[in-house]
């Protein structure tokens, strides 16, 4: 379900595959924004750099519409907003999948389109899905945080 906020900004950084920060009418600061619904590899991990530079070509120094996941679920533990973000108006979670540069988080996914452009770009081998055995980023910073349990 999208919020009925939507604010329109600016994107002024992109930190990594899901993660970028912005400038938004009517907002003081920038706000740090998390793409709802998908996990990108970790800067370290194998494919982190492809799927940055994939949010930035789309992204960068552009207008994007961001629509902020309602109540609490609108914030992730490190303080950013979580919102379905559009660049130039494509729809920047769908184009990280299609490229193959992000997992569909279960569980927190509500758009049922997700699950078949990470399909679509697994059966093409489309970015990470080229790895033979691509590690979801939730497993690589487990294996990071307790190295024994690799």
């Amino acid at each position: 379900m999208l919020s009925a906020i939507v604010l329109s900004c600016l994107v002024v950084a992109v930190a990594d595959g899901d993660t970028l920060t912005a400038r938004c009418a009517g907002s003081p600061s920038p706000l740090h924004v998390r793409l709802a619904e998908i996990d990108a590899p970790e800067k370290r991990q194998a494919f982190g750099a492809q799927s940055r530079r994939q949010l930035a070509a789309l992204c960068l120094r552009r207008q994007a519409e961001l629509r902020p996941l309602p109540g609490a679920a609108g914030h992730d533990r490190y303080g950013r907003v979580v919102a379905h973000v559009r660049c130039g108006g494509v729809d920047a979670q769908a184009a990280q999948l299609r490229a193959g540069l992000a997992w569909v988080m279960e569980g927190y996914a509500s758009d049922l389109n997700l699950p078949a452009l990470q399909w679509q770009a697994r059966r093409e081998r489309a970015g990470l899905w080229a790895d033979a055995r691509p590690v979801a980023p939730w497993v690589w910073r487990a294996r990071r945080r307790h190295p024994a349990a690799r």
